[in-house]
């Protein structure tokens, strides 16, 4: 039996892991519905509560996965308009660089993995907190056109088939860069991207037989009720109020996993 098996094997959900598991989700939830970053509740809950790195990664995967349709449903009217060539190109894009980050995640020792976590929710929560300042420079500085621009694509989608934090404002980063200006578009090619690449995560995870059912069950409920939960919050936090409590949440994970790691 492989050792992440084994250890799902003896690992017992408590009342408190239930408990932990359902209000990291929740909160992720409400978070990705407003601002993102709902990562950072998962991850640290999964492998707080037993589950080991590389599978807290993988099952984390799956509990935020269904909010990115509902998402980029939500911008349909723009993807209808965008070429369609081009949004096939994206979407292949990104369902190879899924496959690849995620099968690059598999075939990483558990302990090296969890010796990047810290440097990884460090760069997830630096580029979460700079979104806006990244896209602008992106938007200057940076013009990726035909080959660079698919090759810059594709190296973001293999980073969140691997790590999926702070996934979405490097894409907005990225679609700075391709010269896109519409951020309606841009906020529906995100979470389509995000859907396809994740999807493929997903698939390639649960076939490798990594990913925590019950937890993962659980947390996807959960975090389907703070997704719809966030409309509410959104009336009495701005997106900005919620981006500077998922900030300070990053930063305190990377520094606990930093410790917990040394």
């Amino acid at each position: 039996m492989p050792q992440d098996k084994q250890v799902e094997a003896d690992l017992k959900l408590t009342i408190f892991d239930i408990i932990l598991l359902a209000t990291a989700a929740f909160f992720a939830g409400i978070t990705n519905s407003i601002a993102g970053g709902g990562s950072f509740l998962t991850f640290p809950a999964l492998v707080f509560t037993g589950v080991p790195t590389i599978a807290a990664n993988a099952t984390s995967a799956v509990a935020v996965f269904p909010g990115y349709l509902s998402g980029a449903l939500g911008f349909l009217k723009e993807l209808r308009e965008f070429p369609i060539r081009q949004l096939i190109v994206l979407l292949g894009l990104s369902l190879l660089g899924g496959v690849l980050g995620s099968l690059l995640l598999l075939v990483t020792p558990a302990s090296v993995f969890s010796a990047v976590v810290p440097w990884l929710l460090g760069f997830a929560t630096f580029v979460f907190a700079l979104g806006n300042r990244i896209s602008a420079w992106a938007e200057r500085n940076v013009k990726a056109e035909g080959f660079t621009g698919n090759f810059a694509t594709l190296l973001v989608c293999v980073y969140g088939g691997y790590f999926n934090g702070g996934l979405g404002i490097v894409l907005l980063a990225l679609f700075s860069a391709l010269g896109m200006r519409d951020i309606n578009l841009m906020n529906g090619l995100k979470n389509g991207m995000s859907f396809v690449l994740s999807g493929a995560s997903v698939v390639t995870f649960a076939l490798a037989g990594i990913v925590y059912w019950p937890q993962a069950i659980l947390m996807m409920v959960a975090a389907t009720i703070g997704g719809y939960s966030g409309a509410i919050v959104a009336r009495r936090l701005s997106a900005s109020a919620v981006r500077a409590i998922v900030v300070c949440i990053g930063v305190a994970m990377t520094i606990v996993f930093a410790i917990r790691d040394a």
